[in-house]
C-alpha cells in the first residue's frame, strides 16, 4: 500500500445541519460526498439523497442555517424520486450549480447475521438505478437575503433579464443511460468497465469541474494499470431541459480522455483553480487508504488528450484517512476552494464520508478540515 505523510489541517470548520425529516440523522453528517463554495456559502450533497444542501456562514465562523433543495423540483429526473442520484460531484460556474451522479452499477451488500447462502446470493445481484445517470445544471439566483438559491430558470449571470436566460437542464438520456454512456460503449479503454459495479473498479464518476461549456469528469474507477482517467466534454443546449455533447477538435470527438498517474489512486473530486485543475485522489475500490490533492497545472490550456506522469503532477496536500482500528473512518470525498474577500483561492476544504466519531458534534454537526493551498 502506498504510504504518504499526512498534512495537518490548519483548522477545522463546523458544518451544522438541520434535523433530517426522514429521521435518518446520519444521512448528511455521515455521508457527505461533494462540496463547493458559491459566494461564500457552501453547497453540499450526500450520495444517499436526491437533494443538495446549502449552508451559510455564521458570525461564529461556522456554517449553518441549513436549507435543502430537492432536485426533482428543478429537473426532470429520469427515475423521478424512485431511485437515488448517488451525487458524487458538485461544481459552480457562470451562474449554474452542476450535479454529477456516479453513472455506475452497484452490487448489493452482504448483510452480517444473515445465512451465508443468502449473503452469497445478494453479492451476485447488480442494480442500475436510473437517476445515477444524471449530469445536470440548475440556475442559481440571489434571494432577498443575499444568498444563492436554485431556480428552474433565471436571468443571465450579469442580471440582464432581457438577455440570455439560464435554464435547468440535464444530459439527454433515460433510466438505462445517457449520451455519455452511449459514447463510452464503444470506447477502447472504458467500454469493458461499464458492466462492472462501481466499487469493483467499474465506471464511477466522482468529481466534476466546469468552465463555460467545458465539463471535466473525474473517474474513481476504472484505474487502468495505475492510470486514473479524467473525461472532458463540451455540453450545449439541445432542447428545453436537455443538453447534448458537442463534437470537439478537428476530428469531432465527443469527449477527450486524460490519463493521470495518481500513484495508483482514483479521482474522488475535482476543482478548478484558475487554469489549474485540483484533483482529490483516493482508493478506487471499497478500500481504505491514502488520499491526497494533486495539481494539474494549466489543465484548461489542453486542447487534446494528455497523459501526465507522476512528475507532471504537483502534490499539494496529503489528506488524513482512517487507519488501523479506525480504518473505516474518514474517507475524503469532497473538495472545495475557500476564497478570501479578494476572490483569490486561499485554502482547501475537505469533507469526509464515514467521519470519525471525534469529528461529530451532536446529532447534526460534523467537522471538515481546512488546508492551506500552497
Amino acid at each position: 500500500m502506498l504510504l504518504m505523510p499526512k498534512t495537518r489541517p490548519s483548522r477545522t470548520v463546523l458544518l451544522h445541519f438541520a434535523a433530517d425529516t426522514k429521521g435518518d440523522e446520519a444521512a448528511l453528517t455521515g455521508q457527505l460526498s461533494a462540496v463547493v463554495q458559491v459566494h461564500g456559502d457552501l453547497w453540499l450533497a450526500s450520495d444517499e439523497s436526491n437533494s443538495v444542501e446549502r449552508l451559510t456562514r455564521t458570525e461564529a465562523g461556522e456554517y449553518g442555517n441549513h436549507r435543502t433543495f430537492r432536485l426533482a423540483d428543478y429537473l426532470d429526473l429520469p427515475d423521478g424520486d424512485a431511485s437515488e442520484i448517488d451525487i458524487e460531484g458538485l461544481a459552480a460556474d457562470d451562474g449554474y450549480l452542476w450535479i454529477a451522479g456516479s453513472h455506475g452499477l452497484k452490487r448489493r451488500k452482504a448483510k452480517p447475521g444473515k445465512p451465508a447462502a443468502e449473503q452469497i446470493h445478494r453479492l451476485a445481484e447488480l442494480r442500475a438505478d436510473g437517476n445515477r445517470y444524471v449530469l445536470a445544471r440548475v440556475p442559481l439566483r440571489e434571494d432577498t437575503d443575499g444568498h444563492m438559491v436554485l431556480d428552474t430558470r433565471a436571468p443571465d449571470a450579469g442580471g440582464n433579464a432581457k438577455g440570455h436566460e439560464r435554464t435547468a437542464a440535464r444530459l439527454m438520456g433515460g433510466t438505462s443511460g445517457n449520451l455519455l454512456m452511449d459514447a463510452l460503449r464503444l470506447d477502447e479503454h472504458l467500454a469493458p468497465f461499464l458492466v462492472i459495479p462501481s466499487k469493483d473498479n467499474g465506471l464511477d464518476i466522482e468529481g466534476i469541474a466546469v468552465h463555460g461549456k467545458r465539463v471535466f469528469l473525474g473517474l474513481r474507477g476504472p484505474v487502468l494499470r495505475g492510470w486514473a482517467v479524467v473525461l472532458e466534454m463540451c455540453l450545449v443546449e439541445a432542447a428545453p431541459g436537455f443538453l447534448r455533447m458537442k463534437p470537439m477538435g478537428k476530428k469531432g470527438a465527443l469527449y477527450r480522455k486524460h490519463f493521470l498517474d495518481l500513484r495508483g489512486l482514483g479521482v474522488r473530486d475535482l476543482r478548478l483553480c484558475g487554469h489549474d485543475l485540483l484533483i482529490l485522489a483516493g482508493p478506487t475500490m471499497d478500500l481504505d487508504g491514502p488520499a491526497a490533492v494533486y495539481r494539474w497545472r494549466k489543465a484548461l490550456d489542453a486542447d487534446r488528450s494528455v497523459l501526465l506522469g507522476a512528475d507532471d503532477l504537483e502534490e499539494v496536500v496529503t489528506v488524513p484517512y482512517g487507519t488501523g482500528e479506525h480504518s473505516a473512518d474518514d474517507h475524503p470525498e469532497g473538495l472545495a476552494l475557500l476564497r478570501n474577500d479578494g476572490g483569490d483561492p486561499e485554502s482547501l476544504l475537505v469533507v469526509y464520508d464515514s467521519p470519525a466519531a471525534s469529528r461529530k458534534r451532536g446529532a447534526h454537526g460534523v467537522q471538515a478540515d481546512v488546508f492551506p493551498l500552497g
